[in-house]
């Protein structure tokens, strides 16, 4: 039997070195999911062991943000976690990554991550959903056009062969992803974050951004960040459609 999402226990994987962001990300998840800090279960994947354990008594998995961390590097926990999300995928497990965890599920199953300087993208901005994302039982209830906030300069460049895309826009394509018959998606854009969190995220991470060492501009990117109604929900609907009704 389905548990009742006071019941549910999620894991949740941070790749982070500052203490400080390391809490403040865990924080942002319970917001936005809803989850009681006892549902909640966090393993770093810089300090904990990556092993089949992680997936084991929970009922869902989100992979959040990494801010010094590349996806298209490899570290020497990389291959561990991609095992890792290849088990959760033969389980079944409902699994979750925020845009550097949206980049890292792309890279696990064969797709191709770049850093592209040109195609940054930072502020608040509009995405719009595919014809896969209207029907998808997850987006279905987003408008076709819906803004979101962004902060990345790294980005999916090919798809995964077992992937569907269902969100883009004209900067970035593969905003949001599926892979095909699993509840497992990404988000490019920061699902986990609300235009106060993504303001700190910003001053926290602004010497990693090239756009950002200009005034101008980081003035420019703090200025666009706005409310973001429909992403504001989408973790906490994640939990209910995949691990408290187990919609396929």
């Amino acid at each position: 039997m389905a548990p009742s999402f006071e019941d549910l226990r999620v894991r949740l994987i941070q790749i982070r070195l500052e203490p400080h962001v390391e809490h403040e990300e865990q924080e942002t998840f319970l917001k936005r999911t809803l989850l009681r800090r006892d549902q909640l279960l966090v393993t770093n994947a810089i300090r904990d062991p990556l092993t089949p354990d992680v997936a084991e008594g929970v009922d869902a998995i989100l992979i959040g943000g990494a801010g010094a961390f590349s996806v298209t590097r490899t570290y020497m926990w990389t291959q561990d976690l991609i095992d890792l999300v290849h088990h959760i995928y033969d389980r079944g497990t409902p699994l979750f990554g925020c845009c550097w965890g949206h980049q890292f599920i792309a890279r696990a199953f064969g797709g191709e991550v770049v850093n592209d300087l040109d195609r940054s993208e930072m502020g608040c901005g509009a995405v719009q959903l595919t014809d896969a994302g209207l029907s998808d039982p997850l987006f279905s209830f987003f408008p076709k056009t819906f803004k979101a906030n962004m902060g990345h300069q790294d980005r999916v460049a090919v798809l995964p062969d077992n992937a569907v895309e269902l969100a883009s826009n004209d900067v970035a394509p593969y905003q949001a992803i599926r892979i095909e018959d699993k509840p497992i998606y990404g988000t490019q854009f920061h699902s986990e974050l609300d235009a106060e969190a993504e303001h700190s995220r910003i001053i926290e991470y602004r010497h990693h951004y090239p756009l950002l060492t200009d005034e101008e501009n980081f003035q420019r990117v703090v200025a666009s960040l706005e409310p973001t109604t429909e992403v504001d929900t989408l973790l906490n609907r994640f939990l209910q459609t995949f691990a408290v009704r187990g919609t396929a």
